[in-house]
């Protein structure tokens, strides 16, 4: 059975995006993909390639240094990178960063960072996690004390996603330890030749081996004040908040993409592999499980379309964006898991796409807020 992949909020102009999208995907990213995988990052030469074409930062406005676009140009790379198990380049985290410095930056800021960040000349980070802290963003302990007419910086970070690449990193540390939420704010540090900066480890996950995650350390790191995202103190918690939908989205289109990829590689595979002297397509089993996870799909299809408009629509709310994130992760390790077993012993081999996006989809459910956080967020909009 074949699916319809049309999307609602496509066009013609959009797949003609897309097609200049896969080309890159395919001829730069895929041919590079298990290299980076074994060491762990995919280079900054990739970055600045796709920057050089105009795929990077692709819905900030074209003053700023991006492509004028909307959210639906974003969408089109997620999808099309997820859908052939391809994560080492986040482009996601990328674009986040991106969004902080458009949505919450003076003007300054947004025409020094955002022009780098959509040439890929800079990689942009955002630190905000640190051991012990996880998804609670009110124990952060790294420390910014005024000094000399700017901040010192101390702490650590953990999980860091493009830390090992990053030329940018937005720092989530208190400013007022004593006002809780109200005494957090982000911090701007620039990684090349900052004094006190340190990547650690580029960690070691059972998944998204090409993507560098990384440990962060910040000791007695001097920034200026302009180095105050917004240029007002006290303003991280809400600047956190206030772009979760557009994060949570993207996790729950990622999501429904590889799923999307996984089917089709599953069929392509059930088709061709025989069993008892007839391809084990033919058999109820797998034409039941395969009848299931197209039907999850299809539905899926129309929740995440729905949310894609809403969210360039500026309607999507945090609650309907934490619903995709928790029904996109939660479906695709379901769906993932049925794709692997169709397989046999091939879907535990690494070589094959299905075993790395099986192992690549298990911390859907824990980044950008645990499944849990997003469970508490939606019950609290009811």
């Amino acid at each position: 059975m074949s699916i319809d992949f049309r999307r609602s909020w496509s066009d013609e102009d959009l797949e003609l995006y897309r097609d200049n999208v896969v080309r890159f995907i395919e001829t730069e990213m895929l041919p590079g993909d298990e290299a980076a995988r074994k060491r762990g990052h995919v280079g900054h030469e990739i970055w600045r390639k796709a920057g050089s074409l105009g795929l990077l930062c692709a819905d900030i406005p074209e003053e700023f240094g991006g492509g004028g676009g909307d959210f639906r140009h974003e969408a089109v790379f997620y999808e099309e990178a997820a859908r052939r198990g391809l994560n080492g380049m986040s482009t996601s985290v990328h674009s986040i960063v991106a969004h902080y410095f458009l949505n919450h930056g003076t003007d300054e800021q947004k025409r020094r960072y955002l022009p780098l960040l959509a040439r890929g000349e800079m990689v942009g980070a955002i630190a905000m996690t640190e051991p012990g802290t996880g998804s609670d963003l009110q124990g952060v302990r790294t420390r910014a004390e005024k000094a000399d007419g700017g901040y010192v910086v101390n702490g650590s970070k953990t999980f860091i996603t493009n830390g090992f690449l990053a030329g940018v990193v937005l720092v989530v540390c208190k400013t007022d330890p004593g006002q809780g939420a109200k005494g957090t704010s982000i911090l701007i540090v620039e990684t090349e030749g900052c004094q006190g900066f340190r990547v650690g480890r580029v960690l070691d996950k059972i998944g998204m081996k090409a993507q560098d995650t990384s440990e962060l350390f910040f000791d007695d790191v001097r920034v200026g004040a302009d180095a105050l995202l917004g240029g007002v103190e006290g303003q991280g918690f809400f600047q956190l908040m206030s772009d979760l939908p557009y994060e949570r989205t993207i996790i729950g289109l990622s999501a429904l993409a590889t799923m999307e990829g996984a089917y089709q590689a599953t069929l392509g595979y059930v088709r061709d592999r025989k069993a008892f002297g007839k391809p084990i397509a033919e058999f109820q089993n797998t034409k039941f499980k395969l009848a299931e996870i197209a039907t999850q799909i299809k539905v899926g299809r129309a929740f995440i379309d729905r949310c894609v408009e809403d969210l360039v629509a500026g309607t999507l709310d945090t609650a309907t964006a934490s619903m995709a994130k928790l029904w996109g992760s939660e479906t695709q390790g379901r769906v993932l898991d049925e794709c692997l077993q169709l397989f046999g012993g091939y879907g535990f081999m690494s070589e094959y796409m299905v075993a790395r996006m099986y192992a690549d989809a298990r911390v859907q459910r824990i980044y950008g807020g645990t499944n849990e956080i997003m469970k508490e967020v939606i019950s609290r909009a009811m």
